[in-house]
């Protein structure tokens, strides 16, 4: 699967700009804290992905995400997340990248903040491409070589080059 080709500059945030207060107390945050940055995370995402002009309608898709992610965390671990949602709201499959220097809080299963974000928003009718580059995303991240480029990548093109490098 050519990841790759689905990876533009113009969708990538080298530095995603929400800034959170730390919780308080040694409990960390609480769920409506965590909801919360959890959706102003993903307003950012989406206007990254909204930069594609492939989305019909942001403040809708943001809306899916969100509902998507309030099911089950879209973290998996390793610092990384990956909100996905099918929806009418993207005219064919889209991805953006997102990353922060320290990450952030996710409700991540092995508690680290998340510090990449690969956000995936594709058609419901188009489950075949989705899951494709779901699959192939995934073995990509495996490798620890891999995230050290994305994490250090210091232009989005770069990014852009470790993706074609690894397939």
């Amino acid at each position: 699967m050519n990841i790759s080709r689905y990876v533009k500059a113009e969708l990538i945030q080298l530095e995603l700009g929400s800034e959170f207060d730390p919780p308080e107390g040694d409990n960390g945050y609480s769920n409506k804290q965590l909801y919360a940055m959890k959706e102003t995370i993903m307003s950012e995402l989406v206007d990254l992905l909204d930069r594609s002009g492939k989305i019909s309608n942001k403040k809708k898709l943001l809306n899916d995400l969100f509902n998507r992610e309030k099911k089950a965390s879209t973290a998996i671990g390793s610092r990384i997340a990956v909100p996905h949602v099918r929806t009418m709201q993207a005219r064919e499959f889209i991805m953006a990248i997102g990353r922060h220097p320290q990450g952030y809080e996710f409700d991540a299963p092995d508690d680290l903040p998340v510090r990449l974000f690969f956000c995936m928003a594709a058609p419901p009718y188009d489950d075949s491409l989705y899951l494709k580059v779901f699959k192939a995303l995934a073995e990509c991240l495996r490798y620890p070589e891999f995230m050290n480029t994305l994490l250090t990548a210091e232009t989005p093109d770069m990014i852009i080059r470790a993706f074609k490098e690894i397939e």
